[in-house]
């Protein structure tokens, strides 16, 4: 069974930084995608950040230049370096696995940024 555990959300004033993290377990393939969403309140889900297999990145217009997405495929782990924060990025942020036919998410971690 595959599970998803984020860590490290918090509250932030404005222009801090944080690192979330997503620790996975059970049998998961190399070659999913990571990727990073967030929801706020009275929003939709969004995609925030994609790593591939590969290496290869994309971000939402919003956090470019602000958010970098990485993986330790032999730890399991995502990351989500989030840097200049600002008010509307406070949501929940989840983590996302997936591959075709398949996909996991994690129960989400709680990000405020306010001063």
């Amino acid at each position: 069974q595959v599970q998803l555990v984020e860590s490290g959300g918090g509250l932030v004033q404005p222009g801090g930084s944080l690192r979330l993290s997503c620790a996975a377990s059970g049998r998961i393939f190399v070659l999913y995608a990571r990727c990073w969403y967030r929801q706020a309140p009275g929003k939709e889900r969004e995609s925030v950040a994609r790593i591939s297999s590969g290496g290869s990145t994309n971000y939402v217009d919003s956090v470019k230049g602000r958010f970098t997405i990485s993986r330790d495929n032999g730890k399991n782990m995502v990351y989500l370096q989030m840097n200049s924060l600002k008010p509307e990025d406070t949501a929940v942020y989840y983590c996302y696995i997936g591959g075709p036919g398949s996909g996991y998410w994690g129960q989400g971690t709680q990000v405020t940024v306010s001063s």
